[in-house]
């Protein structure tokens, strides 16, 4: 678990820390073949330059943008001699930058096609930012959250200009200082980290566990301090002994410049960080072994930076993060390479205070009691959002009974029960027809009880227009009238005047429900 975290913290980081827009291109510019290599007796097949493992980064977050336009640039002749003259506080000064006009139109329209996907990436992260943060419906003010990218000018996305490379460098140069500074704080955290840890799984034992880890947490610490004794970093006595155990060669012909000539590993006159971490190897094997329980790995690799820093410190005369081969000869002939103090190791300097150990705990506290809060809140959320939802199914089961009754109500009105007493339902329209034509018929025919006009005597007299109603059809019309009534209000008919032969089918209609 250790060994996954400092490879995520540091590890893959330490040979890029240092890299400048001068130090990166010099890289590809020079070409020194070391010393142990006959090239007029060998002949290597030819090999093109491979590119760095992805996982090796500066550790910033425009790092593959940075990569990018240093690549691009370098591919320009023109750039790169004056980048070969121009020392590292004109190119800190921006002089440099200005020489961008000049370039090929091919490498300025590949440098516009990285600047415009890089305002992209920014703007894409913005908006998940956003997203995460609840403000989907906000409108977003890009060209406002861009001004916290310093590293390109964000007034014109479109294309790489002057001040774009002028930034690049001037962002470049400034994280990059301040690398080992974070690097140190987040070290501190992890151990703090651990130490809180240890001290919380002692509050869970009784009293005989608690002794029992107390005793041995000290043993691993007495053990781990148990190793041979540590070089000075960048010593004599420490180069010497790389230069028997590692090169297998006398320490007694030991020769700086050969030395940093079989150790600069690309042949590029410079000591990187990476080329000078990998000379401390031997010093950290005494220290740290990552079978052993006692030794943490990332504490192994704070102890090689630490060197490393050291070195660069003392060796490093003009800052620009690289050791040339004049620094390291003028190195070898100081007191502090030939007569070094010794080396305190990191058991021997606790990376925090007990007043920041104090505050730390403090700070984990507060967190655990807000994350609490607000898992105690979001459960009440939880349990609100629920009683609702059990109100909305009972009023949605509410409104589906009531859907159901009413589809009910509506089957029964609509569809009536489809025989009533075993008979087929008669046609009321059909019996009305036959009632009128027989009405009709008896109109036309003089039916019975009415008496035939004797001969000799007109039925009306002539020239009048309106004559007195016979006697007979009063009680006729009186009768329908009286039937009507009769059956408005469901009573029974009288059948007086209905004619012979249809009496049988109206009281087969009187006598439905």
């Amino acid at each position: 678990m250790r060994s996954c975290v400092h490879n995520k913290m540091w590890g893959s980081r330490a040979f890029l820390a240092g890299w400048l827009l001068l130090l990166l291109v010099q890289l590809l510019c020079l070409e020194a073949v070391p010393i142990s290599i006959d090239k007029t007796k060998v002949k290597e097949p030819e090999k093109k330059p491979e590119e760095p493992p992805a996982s090796v980064d500066t550790g910033l977050h425009y790092d593959r943008y940075l990569r990018e336009v240093i690549d691009f640039l370098e591919k320009d002749q023109h750039f790169r001699e004056k980048l070969h003259n121009t020392d590292m506080e004109d190119i800190k000064q921006g002089k440099l930058a200005k020489e961008l006009d000049f370039v090929s139109h091919h490498v300025r329209t590949k440098l516009d096609e990285l600047k415009r996907q890089e305002v992209n990436r920014l703007r894409t992260l913005i908006k998940a930012k956003q997203d995460l943060e609840g403000g989907n419906d906000i409108a977003v003010d890009h060209q406002a959250l861009l001004k916290q990218f310093e590293y390109l000018n964000h007034m014109n996305p479109h294309t790489f200009e002057v001040e774009d490379l002028d930034r690049l460098i001037r962002s470049a140069t400034k994280d990059l200082e301040n690398y080992d500074k974070e690097r140190h704080e987040e070290f501190k955290r992890y151990e703090m980290m651990k130490e809180h840890d240890r001290r919380e799984h002692l509050k869970t034992l009784d009293d005989d566990e608690r002794k029992k880890e107390e005793e041995h947490y000290e043993e691993m610490k007495k053990k781990h301090a148990d190793h041979p004794k540590v070089n000075h970093p960048g010593s004599q006595n420490q180069l010497k002994e790389v230069w028997e155990e590692a090169d297998g060669l006398d320490p007694e012909d030991f020769d700086p410049k050969t030395f940093f000539n079989l150790h600069d590993t690309n042949g590029d006159g410079f000591f990187d960080e990476q080329e000078l971490e990998a000379l401390f190897t031997k010093e950290l094997e005494k220290i740290y072994d990552p079978t052993n329980e006692e030794d943490d790995m990332v504490e192994m690799e704070e102890e090689r930076l630490r060197m490393r820093e050291h070195v660069m410190n003392e060796v490093d005369s003009n800052k620009d993060r690289l050791v040339s081969l004049d620094e390291f000869l003028v190195a070898t002939k100081k007191k502090e390479f030939l007569e070094p103090d010794s080396w305190e190791t990191l058991e021997q300097n606790q990376a925090y205070t007990d007043d920041e150990m104090r505050e730390f705990e403090e700070h984990l506290a507060q967190q655990e009691q807000d994350l609490n809060q607000k898992a105690f809140d979001l459960q009440k959320q939880r349990d609100e959002l629920e009683r609702q939802q059990e109100q909305l199914n009972a009023q949605k089961m509410e409104l589906q009974q009531a859907v159901e009754h009413m589809e009910r109500l509506k089957s029964q009105k609509v569809d009536p029960p489809p025989e009533v007493l075993g008979n087929a339902v008669p046609e009321i329209p059909a019996v009305d027809s036959q009632l009128h034509e027989a009405q009709q018929q008896g109109h036309d025919s003089a039916p019975q009880g009415h008496h035939p006009v004797p001969e000799g005597h007109d039925p009306a007299p002539q020239g009048h227009d309106s004559a007195p109603q016979a006697p007979q059809d009063i009680p006729q019309e009186h009768h329908g009238q009286e039937n009507q009534n009769q059956a408005q209000q469901g009573l029974p008919q009288t059948h007086d005047n209905i004619p012979p032969g249809h009496q049988e089918v109206v009281q087969s209609q009187n006598q439905l429900p």
